[in-house]
């Protein structure tokens, strides 16, 4: 019973020490609007983490998905994506909205 009294606090201790560090993560957002990401190119520092968040301001639902960076993701409408990544190599690493590929394409850039 005490040992496990322990393990839940000391997890519960360190919540809040997780969730502070992804908050301190750099942040870039990209926005799909008449099925075309804004900004399309997204410069990264290589070697780190990030957040990104993908805003889909259409009135239909996207899938945002890059093989590169392993991610395939359905975004309803008017719903935000909120995704961490990397570290990245340098390097491009391309994503597309898959319902609307000839339009919604963009890449993320680690330099």
């Amino acid at each position: 019973m005490k040992l496990s009294l322990m393990v839940i606090l000391a997890f519960a201790l360190c919540l809040p020490v997780t969730g502070f560090a992804e908050e301190e993560l750099p942040l870039y957002k990209t926005t799909i609007k008449n099925h075309i990401f804004e900004p399309a190119i997204i410069k990264v520092k290589a070697d780190q983490k990030f957040r990104l968040e993908v805003k889909n301001e259409d009135a239909g639902s996207e899938e945002f998905e890059s093989s590169t960076l392993s991610i395939e993701k359905i975004m309803g409408p008017k719903k935000t994506l909120k995704l961490i990544l990397g570290p990245l190599k340098k390097g491009s690493y391309p994503f597309m909205g898959e319902f609307h590929q000839s339009t919604a394409k963009g890449e993320v850039i680690a330099e």
